[in-house]
């Protein structure tokens, strides 16, 4: 899947996990790879289950009755450097880097493999944090996986 410029965002801020997942459920729906239907799908997910995935990083994604509204497989990027709180009242779970996504059919269980795996070593998640430009986010990600 190739990663485009317009589906990153560098240097946000977010006050909750929901705004942080209706941003990066916004840049799919621009690119036309979903209907905005997907986006309220992404927070019902979030409430059923976390998508917070460890090592500073969340994959919001929809629940499976939400693929109707998949136009294209996509993928929407956010920087978050002061971090957002993907946790519970329980427990704080801070997410650096937030990544969309929606897949047709299956696909976006290839799209969450190849995301866990490259952020599987916190290096390259301190790399995505530490990005100055949208370019060399998509260099990283393709460099180390073929995204």
């Amino acid at each position: 899947m190739k990663l485009e410029t317009d589906m990153i965002l560098l240097n946000q801020n977010y006050e909750n996990k929901e705004t942080a997942i209706r941003a990066s459920g916004e840049l799919l729906v621009e690119a036309g790879c979903v209907t905005s239907e997907y986006v309220e799908a992404m927070l019902e997910r979030e409430k059923l289950v976390s998508t917070y995935m460890g090592n500073f990083i969340a994959i919001p994604h929809s629940t499976e009755n939400a693929k109707k509204y998949v136009k294209k497989n996509g993928i929407s990027i956010l920087q978050v450097p002061d971090g957002v709180d993907f946790g519970t009242a329980d427990e704080e779970k801070t997410v650096m880097i937030v990544f969309g996504i929606a897949g047709i059919g299956n696909e976006h269980l290839n799209i969450l493999q190849k995301i866990a795996l490259f952020c599987s070593d916190v290096e390259n998640v301190v790399k995505l944090v530490e990005a100055k430009t949208e370019e060399e986010i998509i260099k990283y990600l393709e460099e180390n996986q073929e995204a």
